[in-house]
């Protein structure tokens, strides 16, 4: 289970960063940002984990306490994202860490240090520690996990309302079975990551002949 002792060891201002999309064959990548300005509460600590191991229903819970701790001024917390047309021009990797970038920028309160879920630093205007795993161990990037997942997968809700033949709702753009029957059946739309082999080979088929 994550806790603080990371973030009490380095002292300081220190925000958790972690994305969410980075595998998907449809909508942006999304990174989250968070700082706690007081040691995390117990009750709110308590609700916190590695987005992975936790159900929607208990992501969505966790949400709501961090925004309410966020109210309260515990934290401040923020968003950032890539979209699938910087995703094809860049490439994912970099993509995955200019949204990085973008989330710790648009914190009320600017960190001194910066802990990332993973081995690769974006780059940043300040100190920057990579955690492998950190999502697990670290109470700031596991909070970032959450509200990551939990504001990208309300993203693609509502992009499945606008393209509902591909189920976007569902799968949230991974490469189900699913979500490729849908792209040989449909090929692909404006949501898809061009650069992606099932991608392209959705655009190639519906593509005429010469």
């Amino acid at each position: 289970m994550p806790d603080y002792s990371l973030e009490a060891a380095l002292g300081g201002l220190v925000a958790g960063v972690d994305e969410a999309g980075r595998g998907p064959l449809a909508g942006p990548v999304m990174a989250a940002a968070v700082l706690f300005l007081r040691p995390c509460p117990e009750d709110l600590a308590a609700l916190l984990d590695d987005s992975k191991r936790l159900s929607e229903a208990s992501r969505l819970q966790a949400v709501l306490a961090l925004r309410e701790a966020a109210a309260r001024g515990l934290l401040a917390m923020a968003v950032g994202a890539a979209s699938t047309a910087e995703i094809g021009r860049i490439n994912i990797l970099r993509a995955t860490l200019l949204a990085m970038r973008r989330a710790v920028s648009r914190l009320a309160v600017a960190p001194e240090i910066v802990l990332v879920d993973g081995n690769r630093p974006p780059p940043m205007p300040c100190r920057v520690e990579c955690v492998v795993g950190g999502d697990g161990l670290s109470l700031s990037i596991a909070a970032a996990s959450i509200l990551a997942k939990t504001v990208r997968d309300e993203g693609m809700r509502k992009l499945c309302r606008r393209w509902p033949a591909y189920g976007f709702g569902q799968h949230f753009g991974y490469a189900t079975a699913r979500h490729r029957a849908a792209l040989q059946e449909h090929g692909a739309s404006p949501h898809h990551r061009r650069g992606f082999a099932p991608v392209e080979q959705a655009l190639q088929a519906v593509l005429p002949a010469v």
